[in-house]
């Protein structure tokens, strides 16, 4: 085991190297092989390059070093594209306040049985009088950023359910196709944090890559 693997438990280590191919002897040059190909992207600004970091990248994407490069790309080309969702990107934002206040994500103390941490949202809880649409995703992705900081999440990831039950068409209608592709865009590049989403209020829950 490296230093780049404390914090993680003998099980989750074992997991780590069953499920992710995550091996100790081969992480270094594992994490060297994706910081090489940031020179693919001179249109990129990679703000963090750091082996614990690239590392989260590798972890989502089971080693494959180019769907972890692809990915990572993609994480700091969202924050470029949209750089006024991460100007005060903290918890004493006003706008950001209010959403956590109103549970937006709800944090579950107990994991569930595959360790994964388990975010809940109530889209009714919404008050637009108080907070935007964007402060709600601001406050999720400000969580998941805190949360993904621990290595066994890294490693078991998390699961979101979104329980639309009672959204009323009033709310429905502050949701623009913009702002979805914003929320949509925004989750996908940090696949690394959310490995599946649910809809309780529909008749199935689905899986989401």
């Amino acid at each position: 085991m490296t230093h780049l693997q404390a914090g993680l438990s003998p099980e989750t280590l074992e997991k780590a190297k069953v499920e992710l191919k995550e091996n100790p002897e081969t992480l270094h040059q594992d994490i060297q092989e994706v910081r090489d190909m940031i020179i693919t992207r001179p249109d990129i600004g990679f703000l963090r390059t750091d082996d614990a970091f690239i590392l989260r990248f590798l972890r989502a994407r089971k080693f494959n070093h180019f769907e972890a490069f692809r990915l990572l790309a993609q994480y700091f080309e969202y924050r470029q594209q949209n750089l006024d969702m991460f100007k005060n990107l903290k918890p004493t934002d006003p706008g950001i306040k209010q959403a956590l206040k109103d549970g937006f994500p709800g944090v579950l103390s107990n994991l569930d049985k595959y360790g994964r941490k388990i975010l809940v949202l109530f889209a009714a809880n919404w008050d637009q009088s108080r907070y935007t649409f964007v402060d709600i995703l601001r406050a999720i992705l400000l969580s998941l950023e805190s949360m993904i900081e621990d290595p066994e999440l890294q490693v078991n990831g998390f699961i979101l359910i979104i329980d639309w039950s009672n959204f009323t068409f009033k709310q429905a209608s502050k949701l623009t196709p913009s702002m979805l592709r914003l929320a949509i865009e925004g989750l996908q590049v940090r696949r690394c944090l959310t490995t599946k989403l649910c809809w309780p209020s529909f008749p199935d829950c689905r899986s989401r890559p």
